[in-house]
């Protein structure tokens, strides 16, 4: 017996899945804009001199980001080296021993800091680091960078460790492993790409943030690798570069930004093929 689907039926279907793939174009494509914007006026600029040299003075044509890029490597390479771990450590109490008040106080608190704007982790980090120091440093830009990776590392770990099926423990324990050990050594490997990809998450947020290094870092026209003073990165010499009136530094804005966006995609893409691969296991 043949069933005929009522004319209705279909151009109601018709109309969902257009409205769907339309919906789908219009979320994807001010992202591709921005791509396509960003190589038309960054790509240009782009030279061996751009990733091997300093900046020049502003107006002066020439220079490039190397100092920027190195210090982004390191400010946000000490970011993760602070929140990273700490991050972990307490996703493992939430996810495995997070009960009572003290629990959902730890919870609360890491909920807020998720939503803190960026510069308030800036002022923060100025007012503890900077202020004490006497001095701006790459240090005080770290820790800024620390507090906002910190929440998303503390949430994908807490959710990755209840993902885990309950068997696994409860196998662990019939072995007679302790609990510790048996979520150190058990449940913490099997949670381990959501885990590393909640980081590479976070630390790709954090690694275009602005604001907090305008107060802590500050920047620097030389290229150092001492923490403890001013260092230079990509979004502070984007923003020096954008707001300077000479176009050759424009171009200059551009390409670095390029290399930012460039820099946080693969850090995107790297996560979500490590979460891809996590779920075809």
């Amino acid at each position: 017996m043949v069933f005929r689907v009522p004319l209705r039926r279909k151009l109601t279907d018709t109309a969902a899945r257009g409205l769907i793939c339309i919906s789908a174009f219009v979320a994807v494509l001010p992202l591709v804009l921005i791509l396509a914007y960003l190589a038309v006026r960054g790509v240009p600029a782009l030279s061996w001199e751009f990733f091997a040299r300093n900046p020049m003075p502003l107006g002066s044509p020439g220079g490039g980001m190397l100092n920027a890029i190195v210090g982004t490597l390191i400010i946000v390479g000490l970011a993760s080296l602070m929140s990273v771990p700490l991050g972990v450590l307490t996703g493992m109490y939430l996810g495995e021993y997070g009960v009572g008040t003290f629990a959902r106080t730890v919870r609360f608190l890491s909920d807020s800091l998720a939503g803190i704007p960026s510069i308030a982790a800036g002022i923060f980090a100025y007012s503890f680091i900077v202020t004490a120091m006497g001095h701006f440093s790459a240090l005080a830009g770290s820790v800024a960078l620390a507090i906002l990776i910190l929440p998303v590392v503390i949430r994908t770990t807490e959710d990755a460790l209840r993902m885990v099926p309950g068997d696994i423990r409860e196998a662990a324990y019939a072995l007679g492993i302790t609990r510790w050990r048996s979520t150190l050594r058990i449940v913490l490997p099997a949670a381990r790409a959501p885990i590393v990809t909640g980081a590479l998450l976070g630390i790709a947020r954090a690694s275009g943030e602005t604001a907090p290094l305008l107060f802590t870092a500050f920047g620097t026209p030389f290229l150092t690798f001492d923490p403890s003073q001013p260092m230079s990165a990509l979004p502070l010499q984007i923003y020096v570069y954008a707001t300077s009136p000479y176009e050759v530094n424009w171009n200059l804005a551009w390409a670095a930004a390029l290399t930012l966006v460039t820099i946080v995609l693969i850090l995107n893409v790297l996560a979500r093929v490590i979460s891809a691969k996590s779920r075809s296991l």
